[in-house]
């Protein structure tokens, strides 16, 4: 595992939790390097899941697109890493939990949205700005308006 500061291959695990349905465990890890603390979470891949763009093509799921996409809209927010690793398990499992492989990128957005809104306003206007691509600071305001 290699660490996300300073790129070294070796790190010690503190702490290990399963998540409530055993789908998942979450580590924290401890660079042997820099020191630096971060988490990493283990799950069996099972399922073949197909994200269908807006333009109808697709392609496969891609967790770390999810959580950069999420980790972007949280810059400089206080959001910590353990929340978007919840948002992001729990939309994973959420999707993984539907009878269909294929899952449209809009799922997948609103799903974030409605997370993002209940856990920090800006990072959700981030979100929603690119996510409902927005055409001028009018919707932008009518979006803000909404979560006022």
């Amino acid at each position: 595992m290699f660490c996300p500061y300073c790129s070294f291959a070796k790190s010690a695990v503190l702490e290990s939790r399963d998540s409530e349905d055993g789908e998942v465990t979450r580590r924290r890890r401890q660079c042997q390097r820099c020191g630096k603390r971060f988490t990493t979470y283990e799950r069996i891949e099972v399922i073949d899941l197909k994200v269908v763009k807006k333009d109808g093509s697709k392609e496969n799921f891609d967790l770390s697109k999810l959580k950069n996409g999420i980790v972007v809209a949280c810059e400089k927010r206080e959001v910590s890493d353990e929340e978007i690793g919840k948002i992001v398990e729990d939309i994973e499992m959420r999707l993984l939990n539907r009878k269909s492989v294929e899952v449209s990128s809009s799922d997948i957005g609103r799903m974030v949205l409605t997370r993002l809104k209940k856990l920090d306003s800006v990072a959700y206007l981030r979100f929603a700005s690119v996510f409902l691509e927005f055409k001028c600071v009018d919707e932008f305001r009518e979006q803000m308006a909404h979560i006022a």
